[in-house]
């Protein structure tokens, strides 16, 4: 066998009253993995009982190893009737199947109830022994690490990118079998929890045999995501990106004053959290800067069994014998040309590119996932691609085919990738996809930024040939690099402003920048970013089949437009040019459509300033119209002026002697619309993009329209001392403290008016939003200076008359002084210490839905709401000072209500502010059911959800601890569904959650030695 796996079940505690007359409990626990049951001995009249059992042994393969999960079930023992069911714990295998990860899973363990949640903890050892397999036809994929963070994971190097990989497996849901009419609810929710986590191990398993055909170890911005079809059956898909990682060596802590060869780099070169300078040390290769000491960079060459083979000599020389750096890596005809290169450089590096294109283009879909890259990775960037598509659900037959949904998708990734080579660009990066089900139909959607890579990260042998000779290393591109447009600006795919680069004046550029990637670290920002938001509802008949995804399919193009419109209308409202981290959402209910689009807006350097905007009316002889136009105009330069002072945005007046070469008149700027626009007067008429006359144009022309101009204009600003955005780092914030605090938070608005239009619709889910918003500024008003990181917004239509909005966000507090440096004595922002006394939201598990936090709906608004803080990540122990050579531990133990609690840091973030890790444990992936038939004795909905993501948080925590972790970096929420029916006092919520489990220390500290990284 080439594998054994070891358990025991050491004690329990706090197990709930099974037996009435004695107000105790006869446990026992039954542990089962495959079709093999062992079982302890019962301890009698014990609510801690001390089980202490032998080790049980199951022989099994590593495929059933990464399949199958480890059941472990509490009950209580009946002489005369069954058993009684307590709860369960399912154990995920896979992180001790790595040779890197942990040797061993032990802790305790929240003993889990669908109907009751918690009840009480299990202590559990688990071990397991892989044995040599050198069966080259085996199918399992065994030491394959799996990473939910979408850049290249701190402490690894990246030696080689191979690409994209996808899987999906679909099954049938067991909630909607013909047994579910006769078993109870707990048994079909239990049965559906473990129909997904070996759906989930499965997909994992098959994704892993891709990578290792590609000649990879590890998936880098691994995505799952379920789809629940209903009747039609259960689809659980994952996305992600191929890499062969390698782990960097531990050592002291770098010397800035020298240049080190990268693969002598120590650990915490690439494990530190981003730097006072903003630039976040994503990989590992040596970029040589003119404007400070070399950072330490890995480089990222792209590469697949199909690629044509390099030869070293040419890749490798890099003559770069031209000071045109910027264009040094660009196309030299066709796409965005102009200036000069050498004449040793310009043909080697014209053919390059033409290879690395050629390659890139041969692939199936030349996807990447991750959305953080290392300076000049990003050659330029295109703009954002999208597709979307509506589909009938039919019944899944056989689970084993699943043609159907893979043709669906291919259909997606294929519109995809002609988008992107439309824009003149070889990959696609930030890719993401996502559906929205309602009834039969589902909406198919997929997003990313389309871009023309480094060719120097193509290239295969690059690492070892030639590194070290700095005479011939290429110049790293300039910072306003990926702002040039990669497309001809002659025959450019859509109508554009372009002008000339505002920082080197020799590419165009265009008027804005939309993208789906973090904001680049090379990128030059004026002053800081802001979350915009686009929201929009529009009604539809309710209507079944055909006909329905028809009218779905009609609402859609208008939505995009409106979503986009709104977006740009408040990008020029807040005088910026470019967005990041874009994200479009359309959710489908039985009578209507939301759309929700959220990205941070920044005022790039490169870029031309954003003209005002300028109200046209089409009554100008009405004088009270031209009067309300005239009063809308000042309020909306009054409210640019303002934001331009509120975000710090002041740029420097550009002349054309400071430019050092003309503004495009009016002939060029024509001339770049003759492919398309040629007889168009409308171009003609509204050529105001350039130059004095630059502005933005909102047309009256009905009352709809003066109703979009009233909800621009009313947008909440944010509180001073606040700011936002979706991205990972605030643009233009650098001095991050470690008060960090990370939240869920989800609303549920009931429809009451049965009468709504769309202009009232759209009012309320905007109030919805932005009250959402709102309360997160006040609960967090004691951590001010505060941004809100990594906001994530996720809306559904669970039912026909619900609105519902999830939110994931963190609060990260941060120097006023940007010049101030942190010293590791500093004392921590108010809210921000680990005594539980000054926590400022002390619920890791709220089990009174009456306390303080459960907040019950506001009679005013009428909106029920649940807003879960999870405990401060902040800053680390500061008591006592520890023993030489010991580290300080990030992980405490709390108890909530009679139930010890590990403290676990979780963030959406790929770090921990003033913290490095130096170690990843594996991927945490865990769904969860909850059900209810007191839903007005647990607090209502708000009690309920509250209640619910705290034991999520716990069990999360507790996953990770028994690994050796204390903390979970990129964690999300992917699925948070809610059905309620209040008449009959039920509800029941499915929630899917993921992350990384790490091991952080202080970037002080040494790495901890494996007994302080233990329990």
């Amino acid at each position: 066998m080439p594998g054994k796996l070891k358990a025991k079940i050491v004690a329990g505690r706090h197990l709930p009253v099974m037996d009435r007359a004695s107000d105790l409990t006869d446990a026992f626990v039954e542990v089962k993995f495959g079709n093999t049951t062992f079982k302890t001995d019962v301890c009698h009249k014990s609510l801690n009982p001390q089980w202490n059992s032998e080790w049980f042994k199951f022989e099994v393969d590593d495929e059933d190893l990464q399949d199958e999960p480890l059941q472990v079930t509490v009950l209580d023992h009946d002489t005369y009737s069954a058993n009684d069911a307590i709860g369960k714990v399912y154990i995920d295998i896979d992180p001790l199947l790595c040779s890197e990860a942990a040797s061993v899973i032990s802790g305790w363990f929240p003993i889990y109830d669908t109907i009751h949640g918690i009840r009480g903890e299990i202590n559990v050892l688990v071990k397991v022994e892989l044995f040599n397999d050198l069966n080259r036809f085996r199918q399992s994929s065994c030491g394959v690490k799996f990473f939910c963070t979408a850049s290249i994971p701190r402490c690894y190097r990246a030696v080689l990118v191979h690409g994209f990989v996808e899987e999906l497996v679909v099954n049938e849901d067991p909630e909607y079998q013909w047994i579910d009419r006769i078993r109870t609810p707990r048994a079909s929710n239990e049965a559906r929890q473990r129909l997904i986590s070996l759906m989930s191990g499965e997909l994992q398993r098959k994704i892993g045999l891709k990578v290792l055909e590609m000649g990879g170890n590890a998936v880098v911005g691994y995505l799952q995501c379920f789809d629940l079809e209903g009747e039609s059956g259960l689809v659980v898909r994952a996305i992600g990106t191929a890499c062969t990682l390698d782990k960097l060596s531990s050592g002291s802590a770098p010397n800035t004053n020298t240049h080190m060869h990268p693969s002598t780099a120590p650990a915490s070169n690439a494990c530190n959290s981003p730097s006072k300078d903003g630039k976040e040390p994503v990989f590992g290769e040596d970029m040589t800067s003119t404007s400070g000491p070399p950072t330490p960079f890995r480089a990222l060459p792209t590469t697949s069994s199909s690629l044509p083979p390099f030869s070293p000599s040419k890749p490798c020389s890099r003559q770069s014998s031209s000071s045109d750096t910027d264009l040094s890596l660009t196309p030299k005809t066709g796409m965005g040309s102009g200036g000069s290169v050498g004449k040793e450089a310009g043909p080697l590096k014209t053919l390059l590119r033409q290879q690395t294109q050629t390659a890139l283009e041969q692939r199936e879909f030349p996807f990447f996932t991750l959305t953080s890259f290392p300076p000049g990775f990003l050659v330029h960037v295109g703009g954002v691609v999208s597709a979307r598509s509506v589909k009938l659900l039919d019944r899944i037959h056989n689970p084993d085919e699943p043609e159907t949904r893979d043709a669906w998708w291919e259909e997606i990734r294929q519109e995809i990738k002609s988008h992107g080579k439309a824009l003149g660009c070889h990959a696609v990066v930030g890719y993401s996809e996502s559906t929205s089900i309602c009834e039969e139909v589902c909406i198919l959607s997929a997003s990313g930024t389309a871009a023309i890579l480094n060719p120097r990260y193509m290239r295969e042998g690059c690492l070892d040939i030639g590194i070290t000779d700095h005479r011939f290393e290429e110049p790293s591109p300039p910072s306003c690099g990926f702002c040039h447009i990669p497309y001809d600006e002659l025959n450019m795919p859509f109508p554009a402003q372009l002008t000339y680069c505002y920082l080197c004046r020799r590419q165009k550029v265009p008027d804005v920048l939309f993208t789906t990637i973090n904001l680049p670290a090379e990128a030059a920002v004026t002053g800081k970013g802001c979350l915009i938001q686009a929201r929009l509802c529009r009604l539809k008949k309710k209507a079944q089949g055909e006909v329905n995804a028809t009218a779905i399919s009609n609402l859609l193009p208008f939505m995009e437009y409106e979503l986009h419109t709104q977006l740009m209308n408040k990008l020029k409202l807040r005088s910026m040019n470019a967005l990041f981290g874009l994200h479009i959402q359309i959710s489908v209910g039985e009578n209507m459509l939301l759309g929700l689009a959220s990205a941070t807006g920044v005022y790039l350097a490169a870029l031309p300033p954003p003209g005002g905007i300028q109200i046209a009316g089409k009554t100008p002889g009405d004088l009270s119209a031209e009067h309300h136009i005239l009063t809308i105009q000042k309020r909306i330069n009054d409210t640019i002026a303002k934001n331009k002072e509120l975000y710090q945005i002041n740029p420097p007046e550009l002349t054309e002697e400071v430019l050092g070469s003309p503004v495009p008149d009016s002939r060029q700027r024509s001339r770049l619309f003759r492919s398309h626009s040629e007889s168009s007067d409308e171009v003609s008429e509204l050529d105001l993009s350039h130059g004095k006359k630059d502005a933005f144009v909102l047309e009256i022309d009905d009352t709809d329209a003066v109703e979009d101009i009233h909800s621009l204009l009313t947008d909440a600003p944010t509180p001073t001392g606040f700011y936002s955005c979706n991205t990972e780092i605030m643009p233009g914030i650098y001095n991050w403290t470690s008060g960090v605090q990370m939240f869920t938070s989800v609303r549920v608005f009931r429809l009451s008016n049965a009468n709504l239009t769309n202009q009232g619709l759209n009012k309320i889910f905007t109030d919805l939003c932005e009250n959402l918003l709102k309360s997160f500024y006040f609960k967090l008003r004691s951590m001010i200076p505060c941004c809100l990181c990594q906001l994530n917004f996720t809306v559904a239509v669970p039912e026909e008359e619900l609105i519902q909005v999830t939110v994931t966000a963190v609060a990260m507090t941060f120097d006023k002084d940007q010049n101030q440096e942190m010293t590791a004595d500093k004392p921590p922002a108010k809210g921000g210490n680990e005594t539980e006394e000054q926590l400022q939201f002390p619920l890791e598990l709220c089990a009174d839905p009456s306390s303080a936090n459960c907040q019950p709906a506001s009679k005013a608004s009428g909106v029920p709401e649940c807003s879960n803080f999870s405990s401060i990540v902040s800053s680390l122990e500061r008591s006592s000072p520890l023993p030489e050579g010991r580290s300080r531990s990030l992980r405490s133990n709390r108890s909530f209500g009679g139930i010890s609690v590990t403290v676990v840091k979780m963030t959406p973030l790929s770090f921990l502010p003033g913290t490095r890790i130096i170690k990843y444990l594996g991927i945490i992936n865990m769904f969860f059911i909850r059900e209810t038939t007191s839903l007005r004795e647990e607090g209502g909905v708000s009690g309920f959800l509250h209640t619910f993501i705290a034991e999520v948080f716990s069990m999360v925590r507790a996953h990770v601890a028994a690994l050796g972790g204390n903390a979970v970096v990129s964690y999300s929420m992917k699925e948070c569904m809610l059905m309620e029916n209040p008449n009959k006092n039920q509800a029941q919520c499915l929630i899917n959650v993921s992350g990384d489990a790490v091991i952080c220390v202080r970037e002080t500290d040494q790495e901890p030695t494996p007994s302080t990284a233990s329990i």
